[in-house]
């Protein structure tokens, strides 16, 4: 896997992360907090799958 998000994209992408996990023990207290999974490990590795299918890639160092 190549990178293809770049720094603020996946500074963002972590932060509305740990946000929406936050949702299962504060708040409305619910599962679907665990939808913030998704936007955490994709910060985390810096990949998206979606921006491959799209072509798209925000990091300034790997241009694909």
């Amino acid at each position: 896997m190549t990178r293809n998000e770049g720094s603020l994209d996946r500074a963002l992408r972590i932060i509305v992360g740990l946000v929406l996990l936050s949702l299962i023990f504060v708040g409305p207290k619910t599962l679907w907090g665990l939808v913030g999974l998704v936007p955490l490990l994709t910060g985390l590795f810096g990949f998206c799958p979606a921006y491959r299918l799209l072509g798209l890639n925000t990091c300034p160092i790997r241009k694909n």
